[in-house]
């Protein structure tokens, strides 16, 4: 009786909140704890009310499913040397989750980092896919022409979702077909929530899915609602609304302001300084996207919201790209300008290692690549950073380093641990070994190839004076030879 009375009491008295309400299903779907406690801090960013138009109106300009999955064949054929198209999986309605690779050698796996960009994970938040496909098409019509689109090509394998939520979009709404947040269907670490891998929607599943097939270093999500570049942790233990960081605070801090002072006005925010926020300091989620990728998938992510207007008219699409298309370049190119990168080798043998790699002070690893033995670490810069490769069966290495503006390399060749009996070593057979000898041996050719070539020059030298020397040796006894010889 008390909710009946109260329900009609906010209908009479705020009537735009009811309709919004009864829109998102608030009235008819049950919530949980934490999506109550999630809810409660939404304040005016995440949760922006619609504007009174129609929903009709709103989607006029913005391309439909069907449209946009034309547009991606289209690019696909339009830039068919620098990229392919694949998906990933189906929406709950059957809808392919299309993903754009942009890369000069896209489907091959090499010793480079990838970064992908997920956009439309809410439905009602459609400017992420309409400027993701927009971002792709100018990589590919400035490659060789521009900088910063050429060193993402040549060195990145750019990877471009650009609508996680179709269902959700087609149905003009937040949620999936299923009436799921899709930022909050990820294990969550504070919270048993999430784990039943059966009851995770396709979407969900279908990300999950990716990150164990393609080694991400680093990605962002886009959406929209607020100005703003977020980063872990999202949420906190006991679900206040604090400022919790993460093992990596400080290079989570730099990435997002990388993005940031990029933007044509994102640090200029008079609400969150410098255009950045933690997540459990706006307000905790759990269960999201963005703690998940860094937990479990070794991947840095950010949550980007690009647009104050969840909806904004299709004619202002053009210039949020403008505002946008220099930030979502550098963030991608810093994969590769700054950090520490290398690879990693056995000293019997050559064999790659897929090692871990650890930053002393910071509570987290990231893996080598299993075939390439490459890593790529993203650190804040101007810091002195210890760095340790380690691997069991082998003894452990480390380096002091301080790391400047750029991008430094640091590799290791490890020595097998003799004190382990060879307990826990990589073994392979005969044919990986060998394969393997022959990367290391490449590497090594690679890396010291002016050097080898010096080496050559100087050889050369060296012989045909040596054989200058002996001619004239040669001369000279046949010179004095020559009268005492006989003559029959």
């Amino acid at each position: 009786m008390k909710f009946l009375l109260s329900f009609l009491l906010f209908s009479l008295t705020s009537p735009a909140l009811f309709h919004v309400a009864l829109a998102r299903g608030a009235f008819n779907r049950p919530i949980s704890p934490v999506d109550f406690d999630s809810r409660a801090y939404g304040g005016s960013a995440r949760f922006l009310l619609e504007d009174n138009k129609s929903q009709g109106s709103i989607m006029q300009g913005y391309m439909t499913n069907k449209e946009l999955e034309e547009a991606i064949k289209a690019f696909g054929k339009k830039c068919s040397k620098i990229s392919r198209i694949y998906s990933i999986g189906d929406s709950v309605q059957g809808f392919p989750l299309w993903v754009m690779e942009i890369s000069d050698k896209p489907g091959q796996e090499e010793a480079e980092p990838a970064f992908k960009y997920i956009g439309n994970v809410h439905g009602d938040e459609p400017v992420g896919r309409e400027l993701l496909l927009q971002f792709a098409n100018w990589i590919c019509d400035n490659y060789l022409k521009d900088p910063l689109a050429t060193l993402i090509v040549e060195n990145v394998h750019l990877h471009i979702l650009p609508s996680m939520n179709p269902d959700g979009f087609s149905l003009k709404r937040r949620n999936n077909a299923n009436d799921v947040d899709l930022n909050r269907d990820f294990p969550d670490q504070f919270f048993v929530i999430n784990d039943d891998e059966y009851a995770r929607q396709p979407e969900t599943k279908a990300i999950m899915k990716w990150m164990r097939d393609v080694h991400f270093t680093a990605s962002a999500s886009l959406h929209g609602g607020a100005l703003v570049a977020n980063y872990p942790w999202d949420g906190t233990a006991d679900k206040r609304k604090d400022y919790y960081a993460c093992p990596d605070d400080e290079t989570f801090r730099f990435m997002a302001s990388v993005y940031s002072r990029a933007h044509h006005n994102m640090s200029f925010s008079q609400e969150f300084q410098g255009g950045i926020t933690n997540g459990a300091s706006w307000y905790p989620i759990y269960g999201g996207m963005q703690d998940w990728n860094y937990i479990h998938g070794g991947c840095f992510e950010l949550t980007l919201e690009i647009t104050d207007n969840k909806w904004p008219p299709a004619n202002e699409l053009a210039t949020i790209f403008e505002y946008n298309k220099l930030s979502m370049l550098k963030l991608v190119a810093s994969l590769v300008q700054t950090g520490i990168h290398g690879r990693i080798f056995s000293s019997d043998g050559g064999m790659p290692l897929p090692a871990t790699i650890t930053l002393k002070g910071i509570d987290y690893s990231v893996k080598a690549n299993q075939k390439f033995a490459n890593y790529h670490r993203l650190a804040a810069p101007r810091q002195k950073y210890e760095v340790t490769a380690s691997m069991p069966g082998y003894k452990s290495k480390n380096t002091s380093i301080w790391l400047e503006e750029g991008a430094m390399s640091v590799d290791f060749v490890l020595d097998p641990d003799t004190t382990t009996k060879g307990k826990g070593r990589l073994i392979q057979n005969c044919d990986c070994y060998c394969g393997n000898r022959l990367d290391f041996m490449g590497y090594i050719w690679g890396r010291y190839f002016e050097a080898y070539i010096f080496l050559a020059v100087v050889l050369v030298f060296i012989c045909f004076l040596f054989q200058r020397r002996m001619k004239s040796r040669l001369s000279k006894q046949r010179l004095v030879a020559l009268p005492k010889r006989t003559v029959v």
